[in-house]
């Protein structure tokens, strides 16, 4: 998935970020339209809630983290972005001793910033932060949405939503420039690697693994992401920033253990 990110980056000086997220929600759309061909009649309405929950906060993550690294680097985005399931996972394990690993984690933040907080864009921080709440929301909906809905037909439904979101933002960012075939090209590249592959998975295993392991194996997203910043993008990191990186990810797994032995985190 960060491979895909690292791709649209690139792209960004023709399309910006919501041109780029709008060519990756539509393209993944049509995919999973293609493979699953969703029944539409028949869905109860509290399903079409479900699914159109699910669909925001697929649209408003992708958005909030593409205008994040188009101002922060990738790792950093994704090292602050992780945050918010990081908090999810300790509000429900409803045990003070889980405020620690938030704390550890906010600690690690800090230190990701020391010494450059100048160089942090403070609009960038904060999109990361959103996308962080956003995709809170987008396991929460995630894991519902499989229990729901059979195969990837929800996750077709709540794609196609959630393009549909975005095609105003992308019109108005990039107009014309969205339908040029090398873009189309990239488009279809980053879709499939971003978004149709890994959220097909991550539905999949929702559906088979507890929430809590699913937040651990998510919390080498920071790793992930720094390096595939620095194979794509040429992007590095201080040896302190490194450190902070660490700590969000030692934080993460301790948090997700210290809720799987309370409440779990996804009902």
């Amino acid at each position: 998935q960060d491979i895909g990110a690292s791709i649209a980056v690139l792209v960004f000086p023709t399309v910006g970020p919501a041109g780029m997220v709008t060519l990756r929600l539509v393209f993944s759309a049509l995919i999973l339209l293609a493979i699953a061909r969703p029944q539409l009649r028949g869905i109860p309405r509290r399903g079409w809630l479900l699914v159109t929950v699910f669909g925001v906060s697929l649209g408003a993550m992708n958005l909030l983290f593409y205008q994040a690294i188009s101002r922060v680097d990738l790792g950093a985005t994704v090292t602050i972005e992780v945050l918010g399931p990081l908090v999810l996972s300790v509000v429900v394990a409803r045990r003070p001793s889980a405020w620690l690993w938030a704390l550890l984690a906010f600690a690690g933040v800090a230190l990701l910033g020391y010494g450059s907080f100048g160089d942090l864009d403070p609009v960038g921080v904060a999109f990361a932060l959103a996308a962080g709440v956003a995709w809170a929301g987008y396991i929460l909906a995630s894991r519902r949405t499989g229990q729901v809905f059979e195969g990837l037909d929800g996750l077709a439904i709540a794609m196609s939503i959630g393009a549909v979101l975005s095609l105003p933002f992308g019109i108005a960012q990039a107009g014309v420039q969205l339908i040029q075939p090398p873009i189309l090209a990239l488009g279809i590249a980053v879709a499939v690697l971003s978004s149709t592959i890994p959220y097909a998975l991550e539905l999949i295993a929702l559906r088979r693994i507890s929430a809590s392991a699913f937040s651990v194996l998510m919390s080498s997203s920071p790793a992930i992401a720094i390096a595939a910043g620095f194979i794509v993008l040429g992007q590095t990191i201080g040896w302190i920033q490194g450190a902070g990186i660490v700590l969000v990810i030692i934080a993460s797994i301790g948090a997700v253990r210290s809720a799987d032995r309370g409440t779990p985190p996804v009902p």
